[in-house]
């Protein structure tokens, strides 16, 4: 069949998809000639992690563009939307620090990592937190904006400071506002030249009079400027905002190094290893991409891969450049040398972890006797004799809990429970009826917590929907502990304790229980303290919300006074009422 749809394919510039068996997309690329690209991967021979993604291919599917730059853009809206599994995605676990001016009437100076590359007035990266932190602080001390997040009615310590103009009691007009914000920028651009000769005349003032603590604070902030400003090895005079792009590949992986240069010197750095498929420089333009979508782009990027490089310069409208000599070819070299040391240093690790988890899934393909299941979704039921019954849905994608997918359900409480079997038919089939009706992705395994009768409720849910999907049971100890599986045909499995397929089904199963109780206690308290009180004559909603806002909890309650209540502007006869309930509750 896919050499068939090859003979079909236009020798043009596009985006293709490779799909496999459950209709998931699993890799996106892009491509200047389709049919030379595609026939690529189905015939020759290709390394393992290539072949392993190509035997998952079911068929494909390909968007003709006009142009090559038109079928990256396509294949990274693709990436964004489908998120496939096989390439390379901007993780949003890290995010960098950034000082910002407020786009407000009366600005401030905060530090954010939330990114809008619109905004005027951001500066960054740095490399965390405090360096942020310790720079706003010297930029509060010398720039007058206001520090307050709502103004106060009267003026504050810091406008007797003289570290706040106080536009709660004075009018501020836009000039000085802009004149301000000229300063704090040249400050943060590195020409703090000016700002020190100023303090150090202030310092002398001071000490001239004998305020020797106020000289102090003077010399203080002049070594924090400094430290805070100080020059590295290698720096650049100009005051260009620039990043240095060096990328360092193997057979299996490829590093990815940016340091971001800023006022002259490294203000931080980002750094990435990846596995690529076919071609290691395209996988690492893909993830640049990305990476220029969410953060800042600067005026000029340097880089050891000029021509393979070209659509940043062309996507985002900066300059791109190979330097050959002086200062900016020994940024750029220390950057190549750092991206060769993460090569050598993390790509034996990322093989340790690739076996944690890809080869359990593999390992738990072969056991099962199905392909390899990259997206599971786990479910386990939790009540107490009954009442607030609830389940989980915990979702693992490459072996990892993709917690955006994870789902909590309110079960029905008119059904006779009969041993969480009627939970799990009601929880499974809610779940698969809505993804038939939604369209939404296939798991390539469901996991249900519990022994035979939980996987027959399974199985008879997926029947009814006319769904083939592998399905398994795990099943507990005595001791409440991940013991071993039971496959469909109702064989069990045991599992070697010390393998790594038991470490990530264990996990598997305590998130799906930990989801699952967490939920089931949050529903208990809330109806716990919602019954006592909804029961209790004399108590609506106001005088409710009013005793939970000032007692918090039912026990303070039940060891309140009445002049505790009385306090309140609660009636005589509510109050009897309330400790007459507390007090038969607690019996």
């Amino acid at each position: 069949m896919i050499k068939d749809r090859l003979k079909n394919v236009p020798p043009k510039p596009g985006s293709y998809q490779m799909i496999d068996a459950y209709g998931n997309i699993i890799y996106v690329g892009k491509a200047k000639n389709l049919k030379s690209r595609l026939t690529t991967y189905f015939t020759g021979s290709h390394d393992y992690k290539t072949t392993k993604m190509i035997q998952a291919i079911d068929h494909f599917d390909y968007i003709v563009t006009n142009t090559e730059l038109e079928a990256l853009i396509l294949e990274i809206d693709l990436i964004k939307k489908y998120h496939p599994r096989y390439n390379i995605l901007l993780t949003d676990d890290k995010s960098y620090p950034y000082i910002e001016i407020t786009e407000e009437k009366h600005p401030k100076l905060v530090v954010t990592r939330t990114l809008n590359k619109t905004k005027k007035h951001l500066f960054g990266p740095y490399p965390n937190v405090r360096a942020a932190r310790d720079t706003l602080h010297i930029l509060n001390k010398l720039y007058p904006l206001r520090k307050c997040h709502k103004l106060p009615k009267e003026p504050c310590l810091y406008y007797h400071l003289g570290q706040c103009l106080a536009p709660c009691i004075h009018k501020v007009d836009t000039q000085t506002y802009t004149d301000i914000k000229r300063k704090i920028t040249r400050f943060l651009k590195g020409e703090t030249k000016a700002v020190i000769d100023d303090l150090k005349l202030k310092m002398q003032d001071a000490s001239d009079n004998l305020e020797y603590e106020r000289a102090q604070e003077y010399k203080t902030t002049i070594e924090n400027i400094e430290t805070t400003t100080k020059k590295q090895a290698v720096n650049l005079n100009d005051l260009t905002d620039r990043d240095i792009i060096a990328t360092q590949y193997d057979k299996d992986h490829i590093a990815v190094e940016i340091f971001f240069i800023r006022s002259g010197k490294i203000a931080a750095r980002e750094k990435k290893l990846m596995p690529y498929y076919l071609d290691p420089i395209d996988s690492a333009l893909e993830y640049l991409i990305q990476f220029y979508q969410v953060y800042p782009v600067p005026k000029e990027i340097l880089t050891n891969q000029e021509t393979a490089f070209k659509p940043l310069s062309e996507l985002f409208k900066t300059a791109l450049k190979i330097p050959k000599r002086g200062a900016k070819k020994q940024l750029l070299d220390l950057a190549i040398l750092n991206a060769t040391q993460q090569l050598t240093e993390e790509s034996k690790r990322i093989e340790q972890q690739t076996e944690k988890t890809f080869g359990a899934l593999d390992e738990l393909a072969e056991l099962l006797n199905i392909p390899t299941p990259y997206h599971i979704e786990a479910f386990d039921n939790s009540h107490l004799f009954g009442s607030f019954p609830v389940s989980s849905m915990v979702v693992f994608k490459n072996a990892k809990p993709s917690k955006k997918d994870y789902r909590k359900y309110k079960l029905s409480t008119d059904k006779v429970q009969s041993g969480d079997t009627e939970q799990m038919h009601e929880v499974l089939y809610r779940r698969f009826q809505r993804m038939l009706y939604e369209d939404q992705p296939r798991p390539n395994l469901i996991l249900v917590d519990g022994g035979i009768h939980q996987l027959n409720a399974a199985k008879a849910v997926l029947d009814s929907l006319d769904l083939s999907i592998p399905v398994a049971g795990l099943v507990k100890n005595k001791q409440h502990k991940t013991s071993h599986l039971i496959d469909q045909e109702d064989n069990e499995i045991e599992i070697l304790q010390q393998s790594n397929l038991f470490n990530l089904l264990t996990y598997i199963q305590e998130e799906a229980h930990r989801f699952a109780v967490n939920f089931h206690k949050d529903l208990r308290n809330k109806g716990f303290y919602s019954t006592i009180l909804d029961t209790i004559e004399g108590v609506g909603e106001v005088t409710k919300k009013k005793l939970l806002k000032h007692f918090k909890t039912i026990e303070a309650m039940r060891k309140a006074s009445y002049n505790d209540y009385s306090a309140l502007g609660i009636p005589k006869r509510t109050i009897k009422n309330i400790q007459k309930a507390l007090e038969e509750e607690k019996r």
